[in-house]
């Protein structure tokens, strides 16, 4: 199984960290986001990993190569900054993706999410998302859960952490591009056609300078 992590992003929440910096080469505990990441993946099996980048995107493949150092493959899908979003740098991935299912994480969030879960997952729809409780910054939440279906109208909705698991179906209808992967969610979510799981353990989208000193703070 293969695993892309989407590192493309501008992080304008992040300014004036990201004015020199990448958004996933940020650093916790003198490791970068994205290094934490792709351990996680090694750590669960998977060592064929794809990385999209962008904004000051030389700076990623610089930083970690071509993954040897950490016992993987890494490969890089380059993207013009702003011209996909993230379900459409995952379309512009496929050729590097393959046909089989494969696992997709943001590479701005903060997690201890085992990714063996999903390596071991059957998906029996397009798509397997992973659900987390709702942040402060998101009260209201994403998507409901009933049964192992994802919902677009619930009583309780919870918060798309960005982990999931994809069949490469699920992106080869023709669309225009850009396109955000929550935009796509939605409308197989409509069609009950993407599964969920309800993850309680840690996780923080690390989308503004505070929430990152927060995590800082708490490994140092």
């Amino acid at each position: 199984m293969k695993a892309m992590i989407l590192a493309a992003g501008r992080g304008e929440r992040m300014k004036p960290l990201t004015d020199i910096t990448p958004k996933p080469l940020l650093n916790v505990n003198n490791k970068c986001l994205i290094e934490y990441h792709i351990e996680a993946l090694v750590k669960a099996g998977i060592s064929q990993i794809v990385i999209n980048h962008a904004w000051l995107g030389e700076q990623i493949p610089k930083k970690l190569g071509d993954g040897s150092k950490y016992g993987c493959s890494i490969q890089y899908s380059p993207e013009p900054v702003g011209a996909f979003e993230t379900a459409g740098g995952i379309i512009k991935a496929l050729p590097l993706l393959g046909d089989e299912p494969f696992i997709v994480v943001n590479g701005d969030v903060w997690t201890d999410f085992d990714f063996a879960k999903l390596k071991q997952q059957k998906l029996t729809h397009l798509a397997h998302i992973v659900l987390v409780n709702n942040p402060e910054h998101n009260l209201d939440g994403d998507f409901g859960i009933q049964g192992s279906h994802a919902e677009l109208v619930s009583k309780q909705k919870y918060t798309f952490s960005g982990i999931g698991l994809y069949s490469s179906k699920f992106f080869q209808e023709e669309f225009e591009l850009p396109l955000g992967l929550g935009k796509l969610l939605k409308q197989e979510i409509d069609k009950k056609q993407v599964t969920a799981e309800i993850y309680q353990g840690q996780w923080s989208d690390i989308g503004t300078p505070e929430r990152l000193r927060k995590i800082q703070e708490q490994q140092a």
